[in-house]
């Protein structure tokens, strides 16, 4: 069986922000998948893309995606969502819905914080007078509940711990390691979390509160790193908190998920021709329309396609799997002559490794005897044979040569 490498974004945000509808416009399918990567997708988790441009125009080759999508070009590699309930503050102690939304985030590994950048909702996410709220208020208490609950979870038996690290020169990030493996926190972010802040790991008893709390927030900001999706830019006072917010360090993509899921509800139905993250639209079907239809389609035209470039979803999707995931895309393929696997599908598999994934890494990405058997690579631009620790680069059409088949 195929193995397929994904990671796993969470949605996430106060209420009445537009999460919910930003979710949606996410994972409305542009068309059917033969086999989806997930086998259990829950009424909260759905399936939405990122988009990168094919390579086959390259090869000049015609593809056959099995496990992705192409479309005029443009390949949608799919990866699974979680839409997180609404958080408030004091969720990390269980207000609201907060110990549903915590359950929710541990399997996350990048987060979209979904913010009213109008100001129109306050923190409890009750609407008020758009530009009366700040959103950079919503940040920062978002981060505070995702430090304070994973504190709440090492806290537990940070006593225990300490005592055998000094006691008994158990390794801190093992231990660490096995304690947070639940919250998809592994060996690397902890080493860059005590690298970060500088703490002693040979004395944790004699960490402060602040101390502890400090490692935390680092391990937070390594482990569920997060973009801000600037939602509702569609409405005044929006424009003026965008700039604040980027002025702050974060890193953030205006959004107008409502807007968005119009357009692809309507190419969904073939009324406009529309892939996730385009910058215009072509009507297909005026006749289809009434006259209400035809302005509402117009204004997300003028107002947002033609001001901001897009709506801002699918970008958001893609900077958090490219820019802070760090994320590149590549296609393997067993006959190199043809870019086919062995059923003669061309370029079928599109796959999202890590930046400074090997050929070999590879090779056990797509199936472990792969990886075991792994004699050499080749390179299909330059046809070039590859050794194991040959680095991948983005776009790379890459042939495994293995003692094994796959089963």
């Amino acid at each position: 069986m195929q193995k397929s490498y994904s990671k796993v974004l969470g949605i996430i945000g106060k209420p009445n922000t537009g999460k919910s509808t930003f979710f949606s416009a996410a994972t409305l399918a542009p068309a059917e998948i033969a086999n989806y990567p997930f086998t259990t997708i829950k009424p909260n988790r759905g399936v939405g893309y990122v988009r990168t441009p094919c390579v086959h125009e390259e090869f000049n080759v015609k593809d056959t995606p099995a496990n992705s999508l192409c479309l005029d070009g443009i390949r949608l590699i799919p990866i699974e969502f979680i839409d997180c309930a609404g958080l408030v503050p004091g969720a990390w102690e269980g207000r609201g819905l907060g110990n549903q939304f915590l359950d929710e985030i541990r399997k996350a590994d990048v987060l979209l914080h979904i913010i009213d950048a109008s100001g129109g909702t306050d923190s409890e996410g009750k609407l008020c007078r758009a530009g009366e709220h700040d959103p950079l208020e919503d940040v920062k208490f978002l981060e505070h509940e995702i430090t304070m609950w994973m504190a709440s979870i090492l806290k537990k038996d940070w006593s225990k711990i300490a005592r055998k690290v000094e006691a008994e020169s158990k390794n801190l990030f093992s231990m660490l390691e096995e304690r947070l493996s639940g919250l998809s926190i592994r060996k690397n972010h902890i080493l860059e979390a005590v690298r970060r802040t500088k703490l002693n790991t040979d004395k944790l008893a004699s960490w402060s509160e602040d101390d502890f709390l400090r490692f935390v927030d680092a391990l937070r900001q390594i482990a569920k790193p997060m973009i801000i999706v600037a939602n509702k830019m569609d409405i005044s006072c929006a424009k003026d908190n965008l700039e604040k917010l980027k002025k702050s360090g974060y890193i953030v993509v205006p959004s107008c998920a409502e807007a968005e899921l119009a357009l692809r509800r309507a190419a969904e139905k073939k009324l406009i021709d529309y892939r996730p993250g385009d910058c215009n639209f072509k009507i297909l079907s005026p006749e289809k329309l009434n006259e209400s239809q035809k302005n509402a389609l117009e204004t997300i035209r003028d107002k947002i396609l033609l001001n901001d470039g897009s709506t801002g979803v699918q970008e958001a999707v893609n900077t958090a799997f490219y820019k802070l995931l760090d994320m590149i895309t590549v296609y393997p393929v067993e006959d190199i002559e043809h870019l086919a696997d062995h059923n003669g599908r061309v370029l079928p598999d599109a796959y999202l490794v890590p930046y400074g994934t090997t050929a070999r890494q590879l090779a056990y990405i797509i199936h472990t005897e792969l990886g075991e058997g792994f004699i050499f690579a080749i390179e299909a631009r330059e046809r070039k044979r590859v050794g194991e620790d040959y680095v991948l680069k983005d776009r790379d059409v890459i042939s495994i040569v293995s003692a094994k088949k796959r089963a």
